[in-house]
């Protein structure tokens, strides 16, 4: 009765009201063949509570956990110390269960927590002004290209080879459906990042260049060429950010001629959580605003001229005609913009920048000592807390080899391009806070048994 409420009466009730004979009657749209005809092969019936969470158990034990390990990896997502502070707070009662804000007069804490991270996000990307967030990082990359598009009444963008393999995946599916064309750069194994490459590919179609912010392989473009040249052709800049603690660093985007800017907020406050919920952000120039996705709070003041908070903007599909929307987004990831907004404001403006510092640092330690085992080579000379490091063999193995030894070792370029030539000796590394000096000296140390034959 736990999970199955119902007993074959009500069903047979249910069943009379609707006018089927049975359940089965519901599935006759489903085609034969693409329906089970019996229980599925090799998983059992049925199974004790207790017996699943043995079992359940058993197989996470096979996992090599973030926690358990040094861990090296990037990539898009970034293990951060999430203060204890941030969970107890987003699990009260009252941020938990306030999941679309729909009738501000009941949603006050949330709207107004809403208004507070867009003037965080927009702070911090240098833009005018930001949403209350969305799905992730990849797909507000898509809704930036859809958004230039709507702005210049140009239906071409060109992905600089920097960008995140997967992020270039998502814009490249959603396109077959809006007719855009994509042109993607090759992404090359060179110190420099490819902002020649993007330039020059710009012509006078083009609605935007997208460009990632430190990309892909830990490189700093340089986002003020790239805009002067974008906007002497009448398109946008759209800068990706997948790392927002970078910012604590180097200078926002927004400030360096980029018209909207987007990215992933996981790395503050979210967390890794095996692969979401995670939380996109977007800001852009206030001109833009009506063409922006999703939705906008704002403050304003009721009857009474009491401060109160409201939904200003919400041109999703869910409100008005689809024609007239600028996007489908069905969520704002309330909660995991709560979670980012706490340890932002926990972190402040100068915790910020020393959290960026000492991601930096560490950084700089990692890339030090890996380079000085024989064969190991540093691509890129500038970085934030991710850099490509050149291996004397195939990082694939390596990286496998080395979690058999207990080390989560980085991340081969030839897995995020399995389709490209050349990237299979590239490991990308990354270090943060969570990085210990142990966990770099035993990173080395595994390394160089693998490479040189050292004894571990």
């Amino acid at each position: 009765m736990r999970y199955l409420p119902l007993t074959p009466a009500d069903r047979a009730e249910m069943l009379g009201v609707i006018g089927a004979a049975s359940v089965d009657d519901l599935f006759v749209d489903v085609p034969e063949e693409a329906r089970l005809s019996g229980p599925i092969e090799g998983l059992p019936m049925h199974a004790s509570e207790m017996a699943v969470e043995r079992h359940m158990t058993a197989l996470a034990a096979k996992n090599l956990s973030a926690g358990s390990a040094p861990f090296f990896l990037g990539a898009g997502a970034y293990r951060h110390h999430v203060p204890a502070s941030v969970d107890h707070l987003i699990q009260r009662g009252e941020f938990l269960t306030a999941y679309t804000p729909y009738q501000p007069e009941i949603a006050q804490g949330t709207l107004q927590v809403l208004f507070e991270f867009q003037t965080q996000v927009a702070r911090l990307l240098g833009t005018d002004i930001a949403n209350a967030s969305m799905y992730d990082g990849s797909t507000a990359c898509w809704e930036a290209i859809l958004m230039a598009a709507r702005v210049t009444r140009k239906g071409r963008a060109v992905l600089s080879g920097g960008l995140h393999p997967h992020y270039g995946e998502v814009v490249r599916t959603m396109a077959k459906f809006t007719g855009d064309e994509i042109v993607s750069l090759g992404t090359d194994l060179t110190a420099e990042p490819d902002d020649a490459a993007v330039i020059g590919a710009i012509d006078d179609k083009t609605s935007c260049v997208v460009v990632q912010y430190p990309d892909v392989l830990g490189r700093i473009p340089d986002l003020a060429a790239i805009a002067e040249a974008i906007h002497a052709k009448g398109g946008l800049l759209v800068a990706v950010v997948t790392e927002p603690v970078a910012l604590g660093l180097i200078e926002a985007p927004g400030a360096l001629g980029a018209d909207i800017v987007v990215g992933e907020g996981q790395s503050l406050g979210v967390g890794l959580q095996f692969g979401g919920p995670y939380l996109g952000l977007l800001g852009c120039r206030e001109k833009f605003v009506r063409q922006m996705p999703g939705r906008l709070c704002g403050e304003t003041v009721d009857a009474e001229g009491k401060r109160g908070f409201v939904l200003t903007l919400s041109t999703r599909e869910q409100h008005i005609r689809r024609e007239k929307a600028t996007s489908n987004i069905c969520t704002n990831s309330g909660l995991c913009a709560l979670a980012f907004s706490i340890h932002l404001t926990l972190l402040g403006g100068e915790g910020l920048a020393q959290l960026a510092a000492v991601n930096h640092a560490k950084a700089q330690a990692l890339v030090e000592r890996l380079t000085r085992i024989p064969g190991v080579e540093l691509l890129n000379h500038a970085y934030f807390n991710e850099a490509t490091l050149i291996l004397p063999r195939d990082a694939r193995e390596v990286v496998r080899e080395l979690a058999e030894r207990g080390v989560l070792g980085g991340v081969s370029l030839s897995r995020l391009f399995p389709v490209a030539d050349g990237l299979d000796k590239a490991l990308l590394v990354a270090a943060t806070e969570t990085v210990t000096d142990e966990d770099i000296e035993t990173f080395a140390t595994e390394l160089e048994a693998l490479l040189v034959g050292v004894p571990a």
